[in-house]
């Protein structure tokens, strides 16, 4: 069904209004355990929002913090920033305190909205920093907090200024498994871009009377882009605080859920979770993925068991998250391990070390250019010319391909490429001819010291429960799949890998202790 008032959404902030007024009544968030808005109640608490930041000072350009879990709240506050013209930066809330301090102080933000789960840490967040930080409780009451819902009650009405093609909407900050995190700047035009390129991805062109579960934290791009997909739909949001394999399965069943999307170990944990066996999948539509790589064995075993069409999105932050979409139609064969096309209209190509395009089958580095690309990195001009080169090719860091039909191929991030013997390998590539070995359930791959090869490939494997999975044995399988130098020359066993709440796996945590009082020059 074709969504309403399609042609009159141009922007985020016109979502909630341009629904309000031809299906104000219709749901638009449902939070499990929690509040449900319709459309008109979305219009009309996000302009009490609107009316609140600008009662407390927030001007067009500032930044308004956010630390918390996925609620109700997020929404109207989002989409009411926007409309006075602010943007919200929302905080990772697995950061520990001084990387979160790290965060506000760098946003400038001094409106800080939380939840309650990150009072004690958001109150020494705010006495770490040199300036005041008004504390706003979302949900609950706390010494030192004013509540949301009283201020916004007793908001004025807004001053709904027009918004700008260049406001700032969002800044969600880089995972910053590689330094400090950086403010990624998201602007009208690019969240214009967006909302009309989204029309044009196969599966991906949600419909009105479709119902879309958000399991991804809203701090991140597949959390808010998914939302706003299926908000400006004119679809229902089914919203989840936290992230359950039980709980996801029995939505997916009793809501009739159309769309999710899932980090690859969320598909992983749905698979081995027993209720998977048993749950009715027959609403579900599509299932897109992406984050993170996945192997083709747990592709293959989702797409058997859930029965519908998966979509691959490659893509970063700081592309609003597009870049190339693997289709549903295209999930065969070699394809599997392709992160799919360029979205329609956007460029992608694949770079050499002197900035030269390469051709078919050569492995650079992966660049993006288009109307999605980030305004920058908030005050990090020097970090923000080194990822965006003056044409406006956007690098992403990760290797890969193309092959002759235009399909892309990450192999890994170009720091995390391990070289032996003067060989290049690629993790990912390791990783997926490990997974589907009997005994195993997750694996990463980083190179260690040697010293005759320079590096040596290493795989860090959790076993499967109640597997003890003999380490010559997981060797072998790999050999059978990939050339020899790529294999692992050792195995070690760890009850769970470390990850980012996207679900990429730290390998900087993983070679750590194997790189004690070395300098990695390589990878």
């Amino acid at each position: 069904m074709a969504e309403a008032g399609a042609d009159a959404i141009q922007i985020l902030s016109d979502i909630p209004r341009v629904h309000a007024l031809g299906r104000g009544d219709r749901t638009a968030v449902e939070v499990v355990g929690g509040e449900t808005l319709t459309y008109a109640d979305l219009e009309r608490r996000s302009n009490q929002a609107c009316g609140l930041v600008q009662a407390l000072g927030a001007k067009p350009g500032d930044r308004i913090g956010w630390l918390g879990k996925n609620c109700a709240a997020w929404y109207e506050i989002m989409f009411g920033a926007a409309k006075a013209r602010a943007c919200l930066a929302p905080i990772n809330t697995r950061l520990a305190v001084p990387e979160i301090a790290f965060i506000l102080k760098d946003s400038g933000a001094d409106l800080f909205f939380v939840t309650p789960d990150f009072f004690a840490a958001a109150r020494e967040v705010a006495a770490s920093i040199g300036r005041p930080i008004r504390l706003i409780a979302v949900g609950g009451e706390a010494e030192g907090f004013e509540s949301y819902q009283a201020l916004r009650d007793a908001a004025p009405a807004p001053a709904l200024d027009p918004p700008r093609a260049e406001d700032d909407v969002l800044q969600l900050y880089t995972s910053g498994t590689t330094g400090l995190p950086k403010g990624v700047r998201l602007n009208n035009i690019n969240y214009g871009a967006f909302l009309g390129l989204r029309h044009q991805v196969e599966g991906f062109d949600y419909g009105a009377d479709d119902t879309v579960l958000i399991v991804m934290p809203l701090f991140h791009v597949a959390g808010t882009n998914i939302s706003f997909s299926g908000l400006a739909a004119g679809g229902r949001l089914i919203v989840m605080a936290d992230f359950n394999p039980v709980e996801v399965l029995r939505l997916i069943e009793a809501e009739k859920v159309a769309h999710i999307f899932l980090a690859p170990v969320m598909i992983n944990a749905l698979l081995q979770t027993p209720q998977s066996q048993t749950t009715d999948f027959s609403s579900l539509k599509t299932v897109s993925y992406g984050a993170s790589p996945i192997s083709e064995a747990v592709l293959k075993a989702a797409t058997e068991r859930f029965g519908c069409g998966f979509i691959q999105f490659y893509g970063m932050t700081e592309t609003c998250g597009a870049g190339t979409t693997l289709a549903p139609s295209a999930h065969t064969g070699e394809l599997l391990r392709s992160c799919g096309r360029p979205w329609a209209t956007l460029e992608t190509r694949i770079s050499g070390e002197n900035g030269e395009t390469l051709g078919p089958r050569q492995i650079g580095e992966i660049e993006i250019r288009g109307p999605i690309v980030m305004a920058g990195y908030w005050n990090r001009p020097e970090a923000t010319a080194e990822t965006i080169r003056p044409d406006g090719w956007l690098r992403t860091g990760d290797a890969g391909f193309m092959d002759e039909d235009g399909y892309f191929f990450v192999h890994d991030r170009v720091k995390d490429m391990i070289v032996s013997g003067g060989e290049n390998v690629y993790p990912a590539e390791v990783e997926n001819a490990i997974l589907g070995c009997p005994g195993v359930a997750d694996a990463a791959v980083i190179g260690v010291p040697d010293e005759r090869w320079g590096e040596a490939v290493k795989a860090v494997v959790v076993p499967a429960a109640g597997a003890a999975p003999d380490p010559e044995a997981i060797i072998a399988w790999a050999r059978q799949r990939i050339a020899g130098f790529k294999a692992p020359k050792s195995i070690d066993f760890i009850e769970a890998l470390p990850r980012n709440p996207s679900g990429k796996v730290l390998r900087r945590e993983l070679r750590k202790p194997y790189w004690e009082g070395r300098d990695r020059n390589v990878g």
